[in-house]
């Protein structure tokens, strides 16, 4: 048996993720199509004392994915088990795309999921694992609308897992970061297909951080984008609506000057950073600045175009204490005079009762920080985050899984009131710590660092 899955696995494979801000090489690297075909590599992984590490679609910008030992991608294991018109569920294996349940499997039945994040580019795996979150209100992430789904032990065996079996491993299993074993199958409660209005609008930042509540309750989802070196923000809100869509694109604004000419500018910066402060004061006034309405399909909206590699830093906070962290984020900025490129992202989630979620036992507010890489260039970030991540600890603030960070066990535990009834649950489904990497085994408290490939800046 170890020959023919040997045969399957490719050596000399180099994984780097969708930001290229990490990079590994596997030993050896599957793309198994079958059950049977995971179960083998995880025999052969045992029989060699290697550790196992699923990767997704690569789009976590940190070194999660990253192994020096066997790699496993489910891009071929990706077929939609069953649809339930009348439940408004979906059963998908693990490497199912969002993007194919947004386009082509949810609009073929009327149903589309509730909420989403900024891309769909994802597995749902992959989504689910890391804590993927929308905004909205009511809205609480992902993994909370896991309805159930079948993992796969280091040994092999294959647990049922739902509100009716094994329900006490529920919590756990819809985040985990991959620990607890090979998510095959997951089934997702979804909603009738629906639209979104979406109405987008200028307004001061002292007057959404004062009257929070109004505007986080006005719509079905809201958040808003601040533009440091300026007390001006721009909002976003989307409800769901029945009029018919009603989208205006320009090539010109929306490529040439929001794409093009906006990662020329950045580019500059790197050789002149004091221009970053009129490049987000032009952006704002430019492209944002104005109230803009369009109305979608619900995927349409959720998800927004990136632009162009970077480097990001995501952190939830209680929602009561957005106005300390950005009040004393926008003064460390203009004190240190730091290029902090546009937007700070703000997003607002409803809390949960999932172990590892940030937003466990607590409205949650998300702040998301970038710096650009304009060609794919190097920028300084390191102050920025440190900086970011002192600001947000001082209010209990708990990272984004998917997004860097630096802390440990000991920072987690005092975190998570579940953290010690995750880590039992983990040490019995995989007592070897074959799904740990260096990334977990940090997470975890084994000590051991990852590399960060370009954090030298």
């Amino acid at each position: 048996m170890s020959a023919d899955v040997r045969s399957l696995g490719k050596s000399g494979h180099s994984f780097t993720n969708w930001a290229t801000t990490y990079s590994c090489e596997p030993e050896l690297y599957f793309e198994p199509e079958t059950t049977e075909e995971i179960k083998q590599v995880l025999s052969f992984a045992q029989e060699k004392g290697k550790k196992v590490k699923v990767v997704g679609n690569g789009h976590s910008p940190s070194d999660l994915a990253c192994t020096t030992d066997y790699m496993i991608s489910l891009k071929h294991y990706n077929q939609v088990l069953k649809v339930d018109g009348v439940k408004l569920q979906v059963t998908v294996q693990g490497g199912c795309l969002i993007k194919d349940l947004n386009h082509k499997v949810l609009p073929a039945h009327n149903m589309a999921l509730s909420v989403l994040g900024t891309v769909s580019e994802l597995t749902v795996a992959g989504v689910i694992s890391t804590g993927t979150h929308g905004t909205g209100a009511n809205y609480n992430i992902i993994s909370s609308y896991v309805v159930d789904m079948d993992l796969m032990k280091a040994s092999g065996e294959i647990i049922h897992i739902s509100k009716e079996e094994n329900s006490e491993l529920l919590p756990a299993a819809v985040l985990s970061l991959g620990s607890l074993g090979i998510i095959l199958s997951v089934t997702l409660q979804c909603e009738p297909m629906f639209k979104l209005r979406q109405t987008q609008y200028p307004a001061e930042l002292q007057d959404v951080l004062e009257n929070l509540n109004t505007y986080v309750t006005s719509s079905d989802h809201f958040r808003f984008f601040w533009f440091p070196y300026t007390e001006k923000v721009i909002c976003y809100h989307a409800s769901r609506t029945e009029e018919e869509i009603s989208v205006k694109e320009s090539w010109f604004w929306d490529s040439f000057i929001g794409f093009h000419l906006l990662q020329f500018l950045l580019w500059m910066s790197t050789f002149i950073p004091g221009l970053v402060p009129f490049i987000n004061n032009l952006y704002y006034r430019l492209i944002y600045a104005h109230r803009k309405e369009l109305i979608n399909v619900s995927h349409k909206v959720f998800n927004f175009n990136c632009l162009f590699r970077q480097y990001v830093m995501e952190w939830a906070i209680p929602r009561d204490k957005v106005g300390v962290v950005l009040t004393d984020l926008n003064r460390w900025i203009r004190e240190s005079r730091f290029p902090a490129h546009f937007p700070v992202e703000v997003r607002f989630v409803k809390g949960d009762d999932i172990f590892l979620s940030p937003s466990y036992g607590q409205d949650t507010c998300y702040i998301n920080i970038v710096m650009y890489r304009p060609y794919n260039n190097l920028v300084p970030h390191s102050e920025y985050w440190d900086a970011f991540e002192k600001i947000v600890a001082s209010v209990g603030g708990r990272p984004h899984w998917a997004k860097d960070h630096t802390y440990g066990n000991k920072e987690f535990e005092s975190l998570y009131p579940k953290w010690g009834d995750f880590c039992h649950i983990r040490e019995n489904l995989d007592p070897n710590g074959m799904f740990l990497n260096a990334n977990l085994e940090r997470v975890f408290g084994k000590g051991i660092a990852s590399v960060n490939l370009l954090n030298k800046n």
